[in-house]
């Protein structure tokens, strides 16, 4: 991700050079777009310490019609500066990129995360990462890539019903091999119309392969170029079906970025951390105490925008084979904290239906712009305790 923020900044300062940069005050910090005239937006007062959260109220249900969606603010304040020729925002994260890349259909892929799968490949290229419980103690990634290519992304496990849910917010490419019987039999068929489904198990062989250096069920791998032209293979749309996106926002001057911050979030297959560098304005992800690093290009992984979402963890009402299936109820409001630029931004995050994108609001009700670049969904418990320095 950063590697891709970097060219792309080398390509757009030759593109609009000469361009002002003019800066605005905003009541609560000031945020100065990197492809764009600097603009000021306010946000909620920082939180350093989040607290114990409400549950949220939520639906498992599977739903048909997506809920409308409200429209993002077209405030002057948000609208970015032109891109070169030929070139657009990324409908997911807000990155500059060639047209074709930047509205290409996204592709949400299930990564395992037990501790023998690591370290995980392709995660530095996602647009966007969700992280929550899975079966047996364990944690499960699903890695959403729409402008970013990698050469390897897994290991690929199966599928849950909330995370059947994320997908449904980008009409995605779903890719796992299998799942729980609730997920396979009921809640990917009920949700045909919202994603586009490549598993393994059921037909949809086609971009998977197994490497030989680790052992099954952790040894599945894909990667972007194969889902790609996989996709093409089975009928499915090559862009992004212009849908609700989120606005983003460029980055605020060096001068006004605190100098540091640190994020510890506990899963229960290690410690999750974040290290804020104001010069590069991302956060390294740790994990277990070590820089993250993604095999597929050997680079760290970085965030932009971290969400933390507090929020309600049972067992799956609707589970047909096993009784303590986890479920993550993602569908309803709860709080959440949203961490960029160095800030935490106590929040709200709202999901309407299983279908309808997730948005997170600050104190005031206001839509909280994300910073352009690779965004962290970390899914917890209500309640869970995380260490913010």
């Amino acid at each position: 991700m950063m590697n891709r923020i970097r060219a792309n900044r080398r390509i757009l300062a030759v593109a609009v050079a000469g361009l002002a940069v003019v800066t605005v005050a905003a009541t609560a910090f000031v945020v100065a777009q990197p492809f764009a005239v600097a603009q000021a937006v306010a946000s909620a007062t920082p939180s350093a310490t989040p607290t114990a959260e409400p549950s949220p109220s939520a639906s498992p249900s599977p739903t048909d019609t997506p809920t409308a969606e409200p429209t993002p603010t077209d405030s002057p304040d948000l609208l970015p500066s032109p891109l070169p020729t030929g070139w657009a925002y990324a409908d997911l994260d807000g990155v500059g990129a060639p047209a074709a890349d930047a509205h290409r259909l996204p592709m949400a892929i299930m990564v395992d995360d037990n501790t023998v799968a690591r370290p995980q490949s392709g995660i530095s290229s996602a647009s966007i990462v969700y992280q929550a419980y899975a079966d047996g103690g364990e944690d499960r990634y699903m890695y959403v890539f729409q402008e970013g290519t990698a050469t390897d992304i897994g290991p690929i496990r199966s599928a849950r019903p909330y995370y059947v849910y994320w997908a449904d917010e980008y009409h995605a490419l779903y890719g796992h091999f299998g799942g729980d019987a609730n997920s396979v039999r009921v809640v990917i068929p009920a949700n045909a119309k919202y994603i586009y489904n490549m598993d393994d198990l059921s037909g949809g062989s086609c971009p998977y392969h197994r490497i030989t250096t680790r052992a099954a069920p952790h040894n599945a791998y894909t990667n972007t170029a194969a889902l790609i032209s996989c996709a093409a293979k089975k009928g499915y749309p090559a862009t992004f079906q212009k849908l609700p996106t989120r606005t983003f926002k460029d980055d605020m001057p060096v001068a006004n970025r605190p100098q540091s911050q640190t994020i510890n979030i506990p899963y229960r297959t290690g410690t999750v951390g974040y290290q804020y560098n104001p010069t590069t304005d991302s956060y390294l992800r740790i994990m277990d105490g070590h820089p993250q690093v993604d095999p597929a290009n050997g680079n760290n992984v970085y965030a932009r925008t971290i969400v933390v979402m507090y929020q309600a963890y049972g067992t799956d009402p609707n589970s047909l084979d096993e009784a303590n299936r986890p479920f993550v109820y993602n569908v309803g409001s709860g709080k959440a904290t949203v961490f960029m630029e160095g800030q935490a931004i106590a929040a709200t995050w709202k999901k309407t239906s299983n279908t309808a994108l997730t948005r997170y609001y600050d104190s005031s009700g206001s839509e909280i712009p994300f910073v352009r670049g690779e965004i962290f969904m970390q899914s917890t418990p209500t309640g869970t305790a995380i260490t913010v320095k």
